[in-house]
């Protein structure tokens, strides 16, 4: 059952708190607070709250903590949870074909454990919002994306379901085997029916879709074309992994006689509806295309390194106001399948071309937080602590042994250990604390995981 929003006349408050906005001035307030008024934040500023406040059910006593907008999650693949550990020691390709095999197996019952399993880590990191890339979608395997929904639901995350898809099999000069891809036109009526079934485009929504081929180098050219025609159609997003490594550009160059972005560009796939994983591997021209036409991007950095795919170029993606947020990608890639640990990431891995001041402890505050919001389109609604803006707020305990002796807070979060949670807001409701769930049965999710990993192992 979804996770219900709080009375609209009922107030949190808490005080006594540093305060980072990331609002567009990047305000902070040392000692401030923060006022929830059902799900939404009624009022964020200096000092104690307002004195004439009534129906307060909660007051938080933040002496000793740190208050951020809530994460968002610009890339993840939910289902890849129960085959974490697996392909330890390849690049891309490689690790590609070796799981394939394995993912087109799974089936509604198993994605719906993985996907509890990736929503929780996600949780507990400080993440309120994400999205998630499902392209594989096996014959006989039940309804999987509602089973992903469901599971998203009952833990209070606010979330993007990507209907994503791949057709183009290794007879056709693709990397999945035949067996794991689908037909163009049932994938173009499964992704409208998931949009007609499932997309909530009001103010608040807890859950939009999104139409998402997986990769040039696993979908058809018409399949492209043909989903974003689609998915304009329909008003809603469009994603994709696009430059991820240096043998998806000799591929696509290969293939189609052009580089990854010329090739976004010829199929109608730039835009500021847009938002491609990685793109590791961008030009200068590439860069240039991206901030002309909105195109967003969601930096994995951990992944990137995990798969040996290189170092993204998000410092000049910035200084070209290139929309960049921040992204787990699948938990075969990044074990930990943890956001708030790729702020710390994000910040320490663009700083290895020799710029110290690459990425700052703020900036890469802002790219998890504002950032993701602008990618995935929810900037006006989230990524900010400011007034009429949802209540999803992460509150980090900094005045602990790992960081107490941090003077800066911001510092505290990206530099060091990721803090402990001491309270997770989604929509306005508490659904970590003290670094627990509140909505589920921490222990249960992990048993059906473990036992969702071995069986879904016995089937290869």
């Amino acid at each position: 059952m979804a996770v219900q929003p709080p009375p609209a006349d009922q107030r949190i408050v808490i005080e006594n708190v540093a305060v980072a906005t990331v609002d567009a001035n990047d305000t902070e307030y040392t000692r401030g607070h923060v006022v929830i008024l059902g799900n939404k934040i009624e009022s964020v500023g200096d000092g104690p709250a307002p004195q004439w406040l009534d129906n307060v059910v909660r007051r938080i006593n933040g002496e000793g903590h740190l208050i951020t907008p809530g994460l968002v999650n610009t890339h993840h693949h939910f289902y890849q949870w129960i085959t974490r550990g697996l392909a330890q020691d390849n690049i891309l390709f490689d690790w590609l074909v070796a799981l394939y095999p394995t993912w087109a197996r799974i089936d509604d019952r198993l994605v719906h454990a993985a996907s509890q399993g990736s929503a929780a880590a996600l949780l507990k990191s400080g993440c309120t919002t994400a999205s998630d890339h499902h392209y594989v979608f096996p014959k006989d395997g039940g309804d999987i994306l509602g089973a992903s929904i469901e599971a998203v639901q009952e833990l209070g995350l606010r979330f993007t379901a990507l209907r994503g898809s791949m057709s183009r099999g290794k007879s056709d000069g693709g990397l999945p085997p035949d067996f794991a891809v689908e037909k163009t036109e049932d994938i173009l009526i499964a992704s409208e029916a998931a949009v007609d079934k499932y997309h909530d485009s009001s103010f608040g929504s807890m859950l939009h879709v999104a139409i998402a081929p997986c990769s040039p180098f696993s979908v058809t050219t018409d399949l492209m074309r043909e989903a974003a025609e689609l998915a304009r159609r329909k008003g809603v997003r469009l994603h994709t992994h696009g430059s991820e490594t240096a043998e998806e550009e000799e591929f696509c160059k290969e293939l189609f006689g052009m580089g990854p972005t010329d090739y976004f560009e010829s199929v109608g796939w730039l835009g500021e509806d847009v938002w491609m994983a990685h793109c590791v591997h961008m030009n200068d021209s590439d860069i240039a295309k991206f901030a002309e036409t909105g195109t967003g991007v969601a930096h994995c950095p951990s992944s990137n390194a995990r798969l040996a795919a290189g170092i993204a170029r998000v410092p000049d993606m910035l200084k070209a106001g290139v929309p960049v947020g921040l992204g787990v990608d699948g938990t075969a890639s990044n074990e930990s399948g943890e956001l708030g640990t790729e702020l710390r990431n994000a910040l320490l891995i663009n700083r290895l071309h020799g710029r110290p001041d690459a990425l700052t402890a703020r900036s890469a505050l802002r790219l998890g937080t504002m950032g993701g919001a602008r990618v995935l389109g929810r900037q006006s609604e989230i990524g900010s602590i400011e007034a009429g803006k949802l209540a999803d707020l992460a509150l980090w305990k900094v005045d602990g042994i790992m960081h107490s002796s941090i003077a800066d807070p911001v510092a505290a979060l990206t530099l060091g250990a990721l803090p402990p949670l001491a309270v997770l807001f989604v929509n306005g409701n508490a659904v970590v604390e003290k670094g627990t769930l509140t909505t589920v049965n921490e222990d249960q999710i992990a048993l059906a995981c473990a036992r969702a990993a071995k069986e879904l192992a016995s089937r290869v």
